[in-house]
């Protein structure tokens, strides 16, 4: 992580978009932890991201462990902030992912709590789009014929860092923010937990309860990964400072 909490995220995303320069947004989290550690093409597609903040309350608690702190930062609730950012720097919005219906409709709302904003491009790619291939391609390419400064990524992970890091290339005036299920709630089409049940960090229990077969395997990966983690970050809070033998 690189940023530590919200308002250096927005300072530093208002500094790209008015200066018309690109940007690549990741939120990590414990799975994508999982996936780091397995898929090199992932850790290539993290590598290239510009800003990365902590999306999940197990990476805040690992960075208090290691006395290096940082606020949780959920790429979902950063959807309405970042959008509002890109109406007063007059700059043109694409939503990229999730299906036809859900983006119509997360634009409608985006415009109504962004006033201004200019959602120019809205793309929902097929069943089985690869993010390192030729239709990609096209799809960044249009981004930056369009002149798009700042474009939401509703893949999910691996899928989204990888197309966003392709984009640092393709589509260098472009500014990338994955954003996971970020427009899907702001749809309405996926439902994010209550208030009551993120307040207690068991978002994860809910979110598994309602799929379980999909979701239970993924976080029993996470729970295999956390002691190796713990262990890393102890590490860290016992090693001398900088400068110091």
């Amino acid at each position: 992580m690189n940023v530590p909490h919200a308002a250096s995220l927005l300072a530093a995303v208002r500094q790209r978009l008015a200066a018309r320069q690109g940007f690549a947004l990741a939120t990590i989290n414990l799975d994508h932890l999982v996936k780091l550690n397995t898929d090199p093409a992932f850790r290539a597609a993290y590598a290239a991201q510009d800003f990365v903040v902590a999306d999940g309350n197990p990476i805040v608690w690992l960075s208090r462990l290691a006395r290096q702190p940082v606020d949780l930062v959920p790429g979902s609730t950063m959807v309405l902030p970042l959008a509002r950012l890109a109406a007063q720097a007059g700059v043109k919005v694409a939503l990229l992912g999730s299906t036809e219906t859900a983006l119509a409709t997360a634009a409608e709302a985006l415009r109504v709590e962004a006033r201004g904003l200019d959602v120019a491009l809205t793309i929902a790619p097929p069943m089985g789009f690869d993010p390192a291939g030729e239709e990609a391609a096209r799809y960044l390419r249009m981004l930056e014929t369009a002149g798009i400064g700042l474009c939401f990524l509703a893949l999910g992970a691996p899928k989204q860092e990888i197309l966003a890091a392709r984009g640092r290339d393709l589509a260098p005036h472009v500014g990338f923010a994955s954003v996971g299920a970020g427009l899907d709630f702001l749809a309405g089409t996926q439902v994010r937990a209550p208030d009551w049940v993120q307040s207690i960090a068991m978002e994860w229990a809910w979110r598994m309860l309602g799929n379980p077969r999909r979701l239970a395997p993924r976080y029993w990966a996470c729970a295999k990964l956390l002691p190796g983690e713990m262990r890393k970050a102890l590490a860290l809070r016992m090693a001398p400072p900088a400068g110091r033998a």
